[in-house]
């Protein structure tokens, strides 16, 4: 057998070997990748609604730490251990509203591995923005000052300041839970 023979075999054979590693290639690639995407797709039925109750329950936070639902809480709290609004000092009305600031969102930290970094930093700054906001309607009124005074001062104040850090922070997080439907 002469050299050219055994070329005339072994170079159809290589071919042959070579396009059968091509298509087994491609075939076990494909499969890969429709392995991941079920897998994909069977996580996202699961994390989607977990990512849902995680949104909602960010936006409430948003809604309770608004001046108006702290007064409020705060108010039912004292009600309910036989107290009233009216007999709180301010200092005593700006812990309490501070510490319910606090309690809420501590309430919900790990709530931020569900959505972006950028809407975590803006509930961040919303929290930040009412504790200094808090301090800062205390500071400003004149020490003969009730706590139903401190109440309508933030309740008014808080809606003339335009838009709030909650409703920037509530808009962020309305997109992006839209983005998951």
């Amino acid at each position: 057998m002469s050299f050219w023979q055994v070329m005339m075999f072994t170079i159809p054979a290589l071919v042959v070997l070579l396009s059968v590693w091509i298509v087994m290639h491609k075939l076990f690639k494909n499969e890969e990748e429709k392995r991941l995407w079920e897998l994909k797709r069977a996580s996202q039925k699961e994390i989607s609604p977990t990512r849902l109750r995680a949104y909602e329950r960010l936006a409430l936070v948003l809604e309770r730490t608004q001046p108006e639902a702290l007064i409020m809480g705060l108010s039912e709290r004292l009600e309910a251990s036989g107290e009233s609004l009216s007999g709180l000092t301010i200092m005593r009305m700006q812990q309490e509203l501070l510490r319910t600031v606090r309690l809420e969102f501590d309430h919900n930290l790990s709530q931020q591995i569900y959505v972006s970094d950028e809407t975590w930093s803006k509930i961040i700054g919303a929290r930040d923005e009412m504790a200094a906001f808090i301090s800062a309607m205390a500071l400003q009124l004149p020490k003969e000052s009730t706590a139903m005074d401190y109440a309508k001062v933030l309740m008014t104040a808080y809606r003339s300041n335009g838009e709030t850090p909650h409703q920037i922070a509530m808009e962020a997080l309305k997109d992006e839970a839209r983005g998951l439907l």
